[in-house]
């Protein structure tokens, strides 16, 4: 399981919103490429960069500050936000990313994003952020009308091999991590998921981890490591930590709900 460090950028600042709120929004750093510097320095490996404002108006505005921070850290940076055609793909990997996240394009037009993967492979990856079980896109601000599940059992079918769930109602609040659901995800994808949204504790990690590769490609954590709840260094500890004697590592077979 890999560690993604989390760089919302809003007015170009290093931000995090409570559940994808635009009007509750705490400030982290004045400069996201010193930010993602702190992060390298402290041993990450991945960025998620979400370009917030993008997110909202449907176009990409951050490709200067995403190709700075690539410039400055070498690190692999999964992007996103506003990408809506083939064009906003090519330019955030022009300026840098390593993949490239499909959400409300992706929702809205299925075909884009059939055409994405056709073009760029594994570049590309799902972005399905859900609230109480629904879809929402437009940087979180709209109900799209489909369930995630809806959407999540035909990403295989479309080539998509990654995905990134945010459960909204978790998200940048630190109330912990719902693994049963992530499981369930893993089953409805039928491949690995990044976890996002909820990250609080060290355990948090710690029990993603033990869900095994087969579910869980990647967490990624925001507030808990601008908050100090614990370092860059102590989580990709907690990731590497044996699974303990007699713990369970679920996978697709699992009981619990079909999808």
């Amino acid at each position: 399981m890999e560690l993604f460090c989390a760089i919302d950028i809003l007015d170009n600042k290093v931000v995090r919103l409570a559940r994808g709120d635009y009007h509750a929004v705490s400030v982290y750093n004045d400069d996201p490429v010193v930010q993602a510097q702190e992060f390298a320095a402290a041993g990450a490996r991945w960025l998620h960069v979400v370009d917030l404002e993008g997110a909202r108006s449907g176009v990409p505005t951050q490709l200067t500050t995403i190709s700075a921070i690539g410039k400055a850290t070498g690190l692999k940076l999964e992007v996103g936000g506003g990408v809506r055609c083939l064009l906003h793909i090519s330019r955030l990997l022009d300026a840098g990313a390593s993949r490239v996240v499909l959400g409300t394009g992706m929702v809205r037009d299925p075909y884009f994003a059939y055409e994405a993967v056709k073009r760029y492979g594994e570049l590309i990856c799902a972005g399905v952020d859900a609230r109480d079980g629904e879809a929402a896109v437009e940087g979180w601000q709209q109900a799209s009308g489909y369930s995630a599940e809806q959407i999540i059992r035909h990403l295989k079918d479309r080539g998509l091999r990654h995905l990134v769930y945010t459960d909204i109602n978790r998200d940048g609040m630190q109330t912990g991590l719902d693994t049963q659901a992530y499981q369930h995800i893993a089953r409805c994808a039928g491949f690995p998921v990044t976890a996002s949204g909820g990250v609080s504790t060290l355990d948090d990690i710690k029990a993603l981890a033990h869900l095994g590769s087969e579910v869980v490609e990647a967490v990624i954590v925001g507030r808990a490591l601008y908050e100090g709840a614990f370092t860059v260094g102590e989580a990709l500890e907690a990731i590497a930590a044996p699974v303990p004697n007699g713990a369970r590592t679920p996978n697709h077979g699992d009981e619990g709900q079909p999808c």
